[in-house]
């Protein structure tokens, strides 16, 4: 990596300003779902095992850049008590006396969570002197361990670091550069991406540049019908999008000029709706013109799951169906299985995207995966090969 890491950091009897990602749900006042809280764990650990007095920040929702008790980080406060085992200090605002007062009388090892950063429109404007005054609660040492948070030029995320003298990636900004790194510097082969989701617009800059890196492609999800239908495939009542389909066809084009394995499925689970419980299967050229396809059928995940077996490295993002309900997640979850088993032959999987993670902790096989990425935004601007803001404001190592 070329960036500093926390490793390189003097952190003993120093105040270090640690973004991390705590934008979790809440129901009833308390964490939900604390995924993103555990993954920085380490992080903190490390930081608090070498004496450095911790202030967090993280944004949680949108608050619209004004206070809001639905998006208080006070319950992420408490929960985190609980999983480092000691007292977490909470500032009632990020910025101003209280936080200013709160973080000078941390000790060596104490932990103090800010109020919400999207409390102030400043934190979404990049604001320079909001940026200043979250460095003021420092001790010129900055941590970025949100990686989910790393494609936006926010204060907490790149502004912070004009004012500080060394800005350095946390264990988990690390780990997802050093695997995410893997697929667009030096992949191993064969590379297989996986991609999924209702849009081709979302994805088209990762289709472009995966289609320069990989050696295969697996297309399922509403996108899927797009392409489909740029082919003249009846695709009855399923999601397209009509303004992308002159799109769909030069890709598939570009795809079959360089011979490059671009797959779509062959069959799909069909129904009148997605609330619907009424499916039946069908080979996508037999799509009755009433019905929608709303997951890829058992010959698709067949044939997906041959490619897979073959690969040594594996991107995926996106589920393959409306994962969501019973009735359309059975591709998703045999498509999960498939990854894992490939894993467990030796490839590296990488798995991001809100819904592929959720598919493969509901397959019970998300421990089998070598990287579940933290940062759905983030790793597809990554995979787009697109620079992202944070990553690049972090102080080289040079």
């Amino acid at each position: 990596m070329t960036k500093l890491s926390i490793r390189d950091l003097d952190l003993t009897n120093k105040r270090v300003f640690i973004r991390v990602d705590f934008n979790v749900p809440l129901e009833k006042g308390a964490v939900a779902e604390d995924t993103r809280i555990r993954e920085t764990i380490p992080t903190l650990k490390f930081a608090i095992n070498r004496g450095a007095r911790l202030v967090l920040a993280s944004h949680l929702g949108r608050p619209k850049g004004k206070p809001d008790p639905k998006y208080t980080l006070k319950p992420v406060a408490a929960r985190l008590a609980e999983l480092l085992g000691q007292p977490v200090a909470f500032a009632a605002d990020c910025v101003g006396p209280e936080a200013e007062s709160k973080s000078r009388a941390l000790k060596d090892g104490d932990v103090l969570l800010l109020q919400n950063v999207r409390y102030h429109p400043e934190e979404e404007a990049n604001d320079e002197n909001f940026s200043r005054q979250l460095a003021a609660l420092c001790d010129q040492l900055y941590v970025c361990d949100a990686f989910g948070s790393a494609h936006r030029a926010h204060a907490s995320v790149v502004g912070i670091t004009k004012f500080v003298k060394q800005a350095a990636a946390g264990l988990l900004m690390e780990r997802e550069l050093a695997y995410l790194g893997k697929a667009i510097s030096n992949p191993e082969r064969p590379f297989i991406a996986v991609l999924g989701g209702a849009k081709v617009s979302d994805k088209i800059e990762v289709v472009q540049n995966l289609m320069k890196l990989a050696d295969g492609m697996l297309i399922g999800g509403a996108m899927a019908y797009t392409f489909l239908k740029s082919q003249g495939q009846p695709v009855g009542k399923s999601l397209v999008e009509d303004d992308k389909l002159d799109l769909a066809k030069s890709l598939l084009e570009q795809a079959r000029a360089k011979n490059f394995n671009l797959r779509l499925p062959v069959d799909h689970v069909v129904a009148e709706s997605p609330s619907s419980t009424d499916t039946k299967i069908t080979d996508i050229a037999q799509t009755p013109p009433d019905l929608m396809g709303l997951d890829i059928g058992p010959k698709t995940v067949e044939l997906f799951s041959r490619d897979l077996a073959s690969a040594k490295l594996i991107v995926w993002n996106g589920p393959l169906g409306m994962f969501e309900r019973p009735a359309f997640s059975a591709g998703t979850l045999g498509i999960a299985k498939a990854v894992a088993e490939a894993t467990e032959a030796g490839a590296t999987s990488i798995v991001g995207g809100g819904d592929s993670v959720a598919a493969v902790e509901e397959a019970g096989v998300a421990a089998k995966i070598s990287h579940i990425s933290t940062g759905g935004g983030a790793s597809l601007e990554f995979l787009a090969g697109r620079k992202l803001p944070g990553v690049e404001a972090l102080t080289d190592k040079s």
